[in-house]
């Protein structure tokens, strides 16, 4: 989860009931449409742990560079968050906090794992109006969890599922989320 300073120009929009400064982004991706799981959703740059790798923090900093082209030089780490499983796939997650110390170029590297990579405004998607959430039903079950829209190069995207749940469990505790329609459910891509 790395967040940094805007290198382009800030929010419109002024957190209304916190002191989140409008230039303050997140960095995400869209996965390509063709991958076996979590196709076309949004995501943190991330995966799992190589054999060359140290721990998570190494892990991150090697998937973010493999798939934004990020230079990890320039990411200060800011710690780890306790690990979360993903039920769907049966992972095991460890988020791990960074802050973009020198920004480098990011783009898509990989078409065949990233779609898009862009960064999104905090308080953009702090803004109730870009609240809402997705509902699936399947089986006579139903699985309800917040959603984000966001807007990065004129295109709009759904941040949903497991990448949502950690944005939203974060503003919690940090005491950045605004008061949002938990009732106003938005569509699923697709």
């Amino acid at each position: 989860m790395l967040f940094g300073a805007l290198d382009r120009a800030s929010s419109d929009r002024s957190a209304v009931a916190s002191a989140v400064p409008r230039d303050l982004d997140v960095l995400l991706l869209a996965r390509a449409r063709t991958l076996r799981s979590h196709a076309g959703e949004v995501a943190f740059p991330g995966g799992r742990i190589d054999p060359g790798d140290a721990d998570a923090v190494a892990a991150a900093l090697r998937e973010a560079q493999e798939e934004t082209g990020l230079d990890p030089a320039g990411v200060e780490v800011l710690g780890t968050l306790p690990a979360v499983p993903l039920a769907f796939s049966n992972h095991l997650v460890r988020p791990v906090l960074g802050w973009w110390r020198d920004e480098s170029p990011i783009r898509v590297v990989d078409e065949n794992e990233s779609a898009a990579v862009f960064r999104v405004p905090v308080t953009d998607l702090l803004d109730p109006a870009h609240r809402g959430v997705t509902v699936i039903r399947r089986g006579g079950h139903e699985w309800r969890g917040p959603a984000f829209t966001a807007e990065a190069d004129g295109t709009a995207h759904l941040v949903w599922g497991f990448t949502a749940m950690l944005l939203d469990a974060l503003f919690d505790r940090l005491g950045w989320t605004e008061h949002w329609d938990r009732d106003r459910e938005l569509p699923l891509p697709g």
